[in-house]
């Protein structure tokens, strides 16, 4: 973390108080530590939306592994999406479904068509895409 500037800002009083309940629910112990996180999430998202410079996401997923070649199908996904796959979690769940989480880096967009390539085939009962707020800096 670089160098911490105090700035001010003006806020509704009933604002404020929501902020206040907010950073209370949420264990923050003060108001910069829940701006900062706020801040970070909405960069993210903002990066995310414009598909633009690099973030790290994780892409969930659990599917029927007896699915008709659907274990091969999501391996060659991930290869052929190398260098953006970082690493992969399997678990067998049952006897049948599996739990995949995919963590991946890169162009937001790139990470979307990714997603939508695993999340999407007959077979996947469910999934998610999840953008981190850490900085990223380009390899």
């Amino acid at each position: 973390m670089g160098k911490l500037v105090r700035f001010g800002i003006a806020m509704d009083e009933e604002l404020l108080a929501r902020f206040d309940r907010y950073i209370r629910r949420k264990g923050y112990r003060n108001r910069s530590e829940a701006l900062r996180d706020l801040v970070r999430h909405a960069l993210v998202q903002e990066a995310w939306q414009q598909e633009a410079g690099e973030v790290v996401a994780t892409i969930t997923l659990v599917y029927d592994h007896e699915a008709r070649r659907l274990p091969e199908r999501l391996t060659d996904l991930q290869h052929h999406a190398l260098p953006s796959v970082v690493s992969a979690l399997h678990v067998h769940l049952d006897e049948r479904h599996c739990l995949e989480v995919v963590v991946a880096r890169g162009n937001p967009r790139r990470i979307q068509r990714l997603a939508h390539a695993l999340l999407t085939p007959k077979g996947v009962l469910h999934g998610g895409v999840v953008a981190t707020g850490v900085p990223v800096r380009k390899r």
